[in-house]
């Protein structure tokens, strides 16, 4: 058995069914991986590095994280909070720091970490094209210096998953963010626009995107996921444009 521990913000978290139909992405990564490959999912609503650290979250995982296992570190969202002391942090200081913290806490005991790019926001300018810059950016640039200074993989999603954006346009992007009419959900009597967060479909899309970069890595990273032949026919994504 493998096991994969996953750290992170709302863009990962498992939902239950009071937040339906939000689905993060470490909760639709298991439809990617075989069947003897374990997830436990300890990404949670609105934390950063920093407030995932404070709040006391790392030591579950660090209590049982196992060689051979590995932790999948995804943030950058809450991070760029600024103006929220307990969650902001700056890209070029405490984010690094602390993304060597959750690093650190694999390797010791002879994990593999992962770092990942955080998800890209569905945010198009009124020309039909995506924003910039995006806020991201920053947090994309010290997660690959991160990845350097602490020789961990980087999997950036964010550049796979801007790219997707940007191709399949505002219209069709819709459908994978949580879009919600009048009436459609009893939570949201309402209705919602949310660029952020997502539906299934878009859990779905996004975790594809990370178990393709993963068979791109190969050795024990490919070794993760079923069925690698197919996942271009079962999920829709277009990396190379």
């Amino acid at each position: 058995m493998r096991t994969i521990y996953w750290a992170g913000d709302s863009t990962v978290k498992t939902n239950l069914f009071v937040t339906f139909p939000q689905t993060g992405i470490g909760q639709a990564f298991d439809r990617y991986v075989k069947p003897d490959v374990v997830i436990y999912n300890h990404a949670e609503n609105g934390r950063s590095t920093k407030s995932f650290l404070a709040e006391g979250r790392l030591p579950a995982i660090d209590e049982n994280i196992q060689k051979g296992d590995f932790l999948f570190i995804q943030f950058g969202h809450n991070d760029e909070k600024l103006e929220d002391p307990l969650r902001g942090t700056h890209p070029d200081g405490d984010f690094i720091d602390n993304l060597g913290i959750f690093v650190e806490t694999a390797k010791k005991h002879g994990a593999y970490p992962v770092l990942i790019t955080p998800l890209e926001r569905r945010l198009f300018a009124t020309d039909g094209t995506l924003k910039t810059p995006s806020a991201h950016e920053p947090y994309v640039k010290a997660i690959f210096e991160a990845g350097k200074r602490f020789e961990t993989p980087v999997i950036d999603l964010w550049s796979i998953s801007r790219a997707f954006l940007a191709k399949e346009g505002d219209a069709e992007t819709i459908q994978y963010f949580m879009h919600t009419v009048p009436g459609e959900y009893s939570r949201a009597p309402e209705g919602q626009v949310d660029n952020t967060h997502l539906k299934y479909a878009g859990a779905m899309t996004f975790a594809g995107m990370i178990a393709r970069e993963l068979i791109r890595m190969g050795g024990v990273y490919a070794e993760l996921i079923a069925e690698p032949e197919a996942l271009n026919e079962a999920v829709k994504i277009e990396i190379n444009g």
